[in-house]
């Protein structure tokens, strides 16, 4: 049976310490949020953030903007912020409406600001090993293997998924700590072969239920990143089994979460496991936080 790594523990401990040295340093970090449009579950993402800025005496800031802004109005804000001397870190939710230049945009929020880790500047830094803003899904994974105590060198570790904000960053920082890494996607031949090679297994591919047991060699760690929402009863039915807690919860609320691994079937196989909810997603906040003050300390220390 799998011990399963409580990333919600973590999360507190690391914001308490947060709390602490805003208090000792004298700080007021200031993040600023920026939703355009009406996504629901963007919308749900940013009222985190901004409840977790105000439980550790963050100033935080959020703009709301229609779906149909212009490019010239979004960039003349990011870069009023950029300018703000009350404002350390630029979120700026994505994803953002197809009229609008993702790349464009982020490339405008000062990478002084960029808290999120997605502008080309830290980019590279991270890609060089230079001291950078870290992406805080990635960063958040690393923390919790080191408080599980996942020796990385030497070790096999395995990423299903290529994204620019978990799969490429979290390979460089699995790179960085000596593992060999590799990388997989839809176009990986032999995909559950690859996977039972790792030691350490990170599933961020965004697909319910993909990683089961031929995906997982005995005592491997094993690291959820997804969080996919599932409201189709037969969909459910076909994933979890007609009488699964998480089918009745679909059935009752119209809904339940699950993560990119079938839990039931890998747990026990896996030496290390996080659950979802519970696992990666409450340290992705805590990273953003952590961000947020560490730039709030660096312009403090200019």
């Amino acid at each position: 049976m799998a011990v399963l790594m409580d990333g919600k523990a973590l999360a507190a401990k690391i914001t308490d310490k947060i709390r602490a040295d805003v208090v000792s340093f004298g700080l007021r970090p200031g993040l600023a949020v920026i939703l355009v449009g009406e996504d629901p579950a963007s919308a749900v993402y940013v009222r985190m953030k901004e409840k977790a800025c105000g439980k550790l005496g963050f100033f935080s800031s959020g703009f709301r903007l229609s779906a149909d802004v212009s490019e010239d109005e979004l960039s003349a804000l990011i870069l009023r912020l950029n300018d703000d001397p009350d404002i350390h870190g630029i979120l700026l939710q994505l994803p953002i409406p197809g009229h609008l230049d993702e790349k464009k945009m982020l490339s405008l929020i000062s990478p002084d600001k960029d808290v999120d880790g997605f502008h080309p500047v830290n980019v590279g830094r991270l890609m060089v090993g230079d001291e950078c803003f870290v992406p805080c899904t990635p960063r958040g994974i690393l923390a919790l293997l080191d408080e599980y105590g996942v020796d990385l060198k030497g070790k096999r570790a395995v990423v299903v998924g290529r994204s620019n904000i978990v799969g490429k960053p979290v390979a460089m920082l699995l790179l960085q700590r000596h593992a060999t890494v590799t990388i997989c996607h839809s176009r990986t031949r032999n995909l559950p072969d690859v996977c039972r090679e790792a030691d350490v297994l990170i599933a961020a591919v965004g697909r319910p239920y993909f990683v089961d047991e031929g995906f997982v060699k005995p005592g491997a760690t094993v690291v959820d990143v997804g969080v996919n929402r599932v409201d189709d009863e037969e969909t459910a039915i076909r994933l979890f089994g007609k009488e699964s807690p998480k089918t009745m919860k679909v059935r009752e609320k119209g809904y339940t979460l699950c993560g990119d691994v079938n839990f039931d079937a890998v747990e026990n196989m896996a030496e290390l496991l996080t659950p979802v909810p519970g696992g990666v997603g409450p340290l992705t906040i805590a990273m953003l936080m952590q961000n947020t003050f560490d730039s709030a300390k660096a312009f403090a220390e200019k």
